[in-house]
């Protein structure tokens, strides 16, 4: 009887574990196949977007400005004013995110309201990019920027869209994205390195700057890059702040010093912006039947941009990885 029992036992267990297997088998293939259809669609867009942008795709395409209504040139404004928004936008968003994550992560981890501050950076995170520009508007055009010009009688200078206004409500898109990825780059530095330079005399700051930097800094620097491709494809936020629709002089002034002249980007002038100037090509042109090749290969251009972006990111992050692992000795 006893032999009959453990027979049985044995098949309910064979059977379970096939049932186990079968099911573990349909959820891989069944993974796999979502993955197949996510990468057929985005290799078809893309395919699609570069058979059709390569058309227009030059030189001179890059860096002459539009001409005849849109109808021929190229998109060098553009190219200039998207890189001048997001340079400014470092400026101001890496400091604050980087600063806030260690703040977060290094000193209040423990504390109680260190749970608010990150409920708060998560719902700014979850903050439609169109409310964040009407923001930007109405704050920092409307409210701060009248001020100024009032408190300093400077006539129209602060209180209209600019490039500073734009850059600054992109920095606060990308803040979240920032912190997080920095947050999740202090805690992969291990908990025995922090303890150990303690030890040894360093103070909380020198622990930070010497120490858990240096080893967080490929994850630091990947969140950076990935948070300008994310501001090179937004377009909402830089609509109402200076985003210009048709503007072929370049945003830069000079800086005079006796006789060496420096030019540099004027943060008070309006600008060209690549995604912006996709949607003025498909809907503010006299015939956007015509402007349909350079709306792909702007397209194309922008879409080049973001993807070279995140494997410089990906390459960035595997090379310090790699570097840290020989210094760990893992």
């Amino acid at each position: 009887m006893e032999f009959f029992k453990s027979i049985y036992s044995w098949y309910r267990v064979l059977k379970d574990y096939r049932r186990i297997s079968v099911t573990n088998d349909l959820a891989i293939n069944f993974i796999r196949i979502m993955s197949i259809v996510t990468i057929t669609l985005l290799l078809a867009i893309v395919g699609f977007i570069a058979v059709n942008g390569m058309q227009v795709l030059s030189w001179d395409f890059i860096f002459s400005p539009p001409k005849n209504n849109f109808t021929e040139g190229g998109i060098g404004p553009a190219i200039f004013g998207t890189i001048s928004v997001v340079l400014l936008m470092i400026f101001f968003a890496v400091p604050l995110g980087v600063f806030a994550a260690i703040y977060i992560n290094e000193y209040i981890f423990d504390k109680w309201y260190s749970r608010i501050i990150t409920v708060s950076i998560h719902t700014l995170a979850g903050v439609p990019s169109i409310v964040i520009g009407l923001f930007g508007f109405g704050f920092f055009v409307l409210f701060l920027g009248r001020n100024l010009d009032e408190l300093l009688n400077t006539g129209l200078l602060f209180g209209k869209p600019a490039m500073l206004w734009a850059s600054i409500t992109l920095g606060i898109l990308v803040l979240p994205l920032i912190i997080f990825t920095t947050i999740e780059a202090l805690k992969s530095v291990p908990e025995d390195h922090r303890n150990a330079a303690l030890g040894l005399g360093a103070t909380k700051w020198e622990m930070i700057s010497k120490v858990v930097l240096p080893q967080a800094r490929p994850g630091i620097l990947t969140g950076i890059i990935l948070s300008i491709s994310k501001a090179v494809s937004e377009t909402a936020p830089v609509l109402f702040l200076g985003c210009a629709f048709f503007l072929p002089e370049l945003p830069v002034t000079n800086l005079n010093f006796g006789a060496f002249v420096i030019p540099m980007i004027n943060p008070s002038e309006q600008f060209m912006y690549l995604s912006y100037h996709i949607f003025a090509l498909a809907t503010q042109s006299t015939n956007p039947t015509v402007t349909l090749p350079l709306q792909y290969g702007t397209a194309l251009v922008l879409i080049l941009t973001i993807v070279l972006l995140n494997i410089f990111a990906i390459l960035f992050r595997y090379k310090f990885t790699k570097t840290f692992e020989k210094v760990r000795g893992y």
